[in-house]
């Protein structure tokens, strides 16, 4: 069989040089300076690795792998997603862009000499555990600009290139003789003029890409497969997230308490043509987007309900309803991608990694996951507080803590229950999904206990 052309590097590579006591930190996102940041905090040796030639990962477009378009921001403010340690400036906007957040990473990574700390431009080939043992260290071979593959030993891995990069694609029955586009592939609405066209999903970037669409398109429809709850950016006046939460209440009561006040705000989507949810709010991650509807209850896009089949430039809908259109595009998520190392290294299971508290491996105490967490609010504060556990635990293990071994019996034992109480839609997007509160404290008692 023939190989790929990195298999054959690696294939071919020199004997491997020791790195000693020093991690091998892939990513240099938004996790992976997290990462950076609490490693060289504390003094721990680490190689970092980026494919791209700077920091930032997906939120800067410039780097190949990046998944955001023109017109993309936060659909979090900046309050409640900066960095604690890091704010962003008063003159940033509260729900920032790309360009603004670009620019906040490059001022993190330099503020706390993060870039001496990594290789640009070169991309892990493989990581693979150099024995069966429950501590092993890490073979990395990595392939630099010049195409010569690189083969390192390291005492330990920190795998943090995101979770935003694989584009999930969808499968339909049919062929589409028009344009068929993954929201991957999007820049700029630009592509979208005159045509008609046709969303499929509506989660937030779906949305944002049928608002985009609307002001270039001759026509917009986006097709849904169940309800939604849109939740409005600014409430009063302020970023809807920084608003609230003073009260605790049990699960059950703030998903009827805050669905009611939702309405209030936005009305009920079903008066616009969306389904009505088949779940109770938070049980999904909600659309932080209110202009869709608006643009719904103006007729500029039309709601379109599940797609049966495709037939030339026809659509075929589920409701017998059908449709011509020029271009298609999927706004159907991204799928956990770690294509470097085994699955079962990572104790897949299902549609994701089962690790504990979405970090650490059950078995394995010198490989660690960053970044592998959705939930609503978590912000970069949350991966922070996952990077510092890592670093806090590496080196109780160093110096022969009892702690790090009570933390290795945690980790090998039943799951601890994530949810807040939440009964989370079991989809794959959803798979690594935790309630935000009860996350972050499980987090913050795991760090504590290690001190």
């Amino acid at each position: 069989m023939k190989r790929t052309e990195p298999e054959a590097l690696a294939h071919v590579a020199p004997p491997a040089i020791d790195r000693g006591e020093a991690l091998a930190l892939i990513g240099a996102g938004p996790s992976g300076l997290a990462a950076a940041r609490n490693l060289a905090r504390l003094g721990i040796p680490f190689q970092g690795f980026e494919a791209h030639t700077d920091v930032g990962g997906l939120w800067d477009i410039a780097n190949p792998c990046s998944t955001v378009y023109e017109s993309a921001h936060l659909i979090s403010s900046k309050r409640t997603t900066e960095f604690a340690e890091f704010p962003m400036p008063d003159a940033v906007a509260d729900y920032p862009s790309h360009r603004e957040l670009r620019q906040y990473f490059s001022d993190f990574a330099d503020h706390f000499g993060l870039r001496a700390h990594y290789r640009f431009g070169t991309r892990v080939l493989r990581a693979e555990p150099l024995d069966h043992s429950e501590a092993p260290r890490w073979r990395v071979t990595s392939q630099g600009a010049d195409g010569a593959a690189i083969v390192e030993d390291y005492a330990g891995l920190v795998i943090a290139n995101g979770t935003l990069a694989e584009p999930q694609r969808p499968r339909f029955d049919g062929e589409f003789t028009g344009e068929l586009m993954h929201t991957a592939q999007y820049k700029h609405p630009e592509v979208f003029r005159g045509k008609r066209v046709l969303i499929v999903g509506a989660g937030n970037s779906g949305c944002d890409i049928a608002v985009d669409a609307v002001h270039y398109a001759q026509s917009v429809d986006i097709s849904v497969r169940r309800g939604y709850y849109f939740v409005p950016k600014y409430v009063f006046g302020k970023p809807a997230d920084t608003l609230g939460g003073r009260i605790r209440l049990p699960a059950w009561l703030k998903q009827r308490v805050d669905a009611t006040v939702l309405k209030w705000f936005t009305g009920d989507p079903v008066r616009f043509g969306f389904p009505k949810p088949d779940y109770r709010m938070y049980e999904s991650h909600p659309v932080v987007n209110s202009l869709v509807l608006y643009h719904a209850g103006h007729g500029d896009i039309g709601v379109r309900g599940d797609i049966r089949r495709f037939e030339g430039a026809t659509v075929h809908f589920a409701d017998g309803s059908t449709r011509d259109y020029d271009l298609v595009l999927c706004a159907t998520g991204y799928k956990l991608h770690y294509p470097f190392i085994d699955r079962a290294l990572l104790n897949w299971q299902g549609q994701a990694p089962q690790l504990y508290l979405n970090i650490f491996h059950p078995r394995l105490h010198t490989l660690f996951v960053m970044g592998m967490i959705e939930a609503s609010g978590i912000g970069w504060q949350g991966r922070y507080e996952q990077a510092e556990l890592i670093a806090r635990y590496w080196q109780a293990r160093a110096r022969g803590s009892s702690s790090a071994e009570a933390l290795n019996r945690r980790k090998a034992g039943p799951p601890p229950d994530l949810s807040g109480g939440y009964r989370y839609l079991k989809l794959e997007r959803m798979a690594y999904y935790v309630h935000k509160d009860t996350y972050r404290r499980a987090v913050r008692n795991a760090i504590a206990a290690l001190a």
